[in-house]
């Protein structure tokens, strides 16, 4: 596991699980938030993304979260040696997309940019849950599904799977370091 792709529908807990991931396994985490969008949340230009994405699937290790744009993920999913999809009902994204804005009053959310909008971010949030589930979901799930034979497959269908995950992952990385 050196190229991993955190992803699926928004608020699913994508960053927290890929920071936790890159605290266990030490690879550079890259979440595509803060590479897309500078302070205060306005979208840097399309060709400097494009670039800086780029330029962190060239590196030899990576894990990235989040979606970006459609030619960019793709091709990340090309790129990755492990695939990690978090595919929770809809419910759950909803809830913790209302979960983030109230936790945003106190603390930036995790992967985002500093001063990122919270009002207009949430609201974006829930169109996008609605958009990801039926235009995405099932264009991931196929991902998943072909993609077991030449990678590292991960489909998490809920939280308490993505802690069983994060523990496995914790018990490799220290059988790995410690043999």
């Amino acid at each position: 596991m050196r190229k991993v792709a955190v992803f699926g529908n928004t608020g699913g807990g994508k960053s927290t699980l890929a920071r936790q991931m890159a605290e266990v396994t030490q690879l550079p985490l890259y979440p595509l938030d803060v590479v897309q969008y500078q302070k205060g949340g306005g979208k840097i230009p399309h060709e400097d993304y494009l670039k800086a994405h780029g330029e962190i699937l060239a590196r030899p290790e990576w894990i990235i979260d989040g979606y970006g744009c459609p030619s960019s993920s793709w091709e990340r999913f090309a790129k990755a040696d492990t695939l990690v999809y978090i595919d929770f009902p809809r419910w759950i994204h909803y809830a913790w997309v209302t979960k983030r804005f109230l936790k945003g009053f106190f603390v930036n959310p995790e992967g985002w940019p500093e001063n990122s909008p919270m009002w207009s971010s949430t609201l974006e949030g829930y169109r996008v849950v609605g958009l990801c589930h039926r235009h995405l979901t099932p264009k991931y799930r196929q991902l998943v599904a072909d993609a077991t034979s030449t990678k590292r497959v991960h489909h998490l269908r809920s939280p308490s799977e993505v802690r069983r995950f994060l523990e496995t992952i914790r018990q490799e990385y220290v059988s790995f370091a410690h043999p």
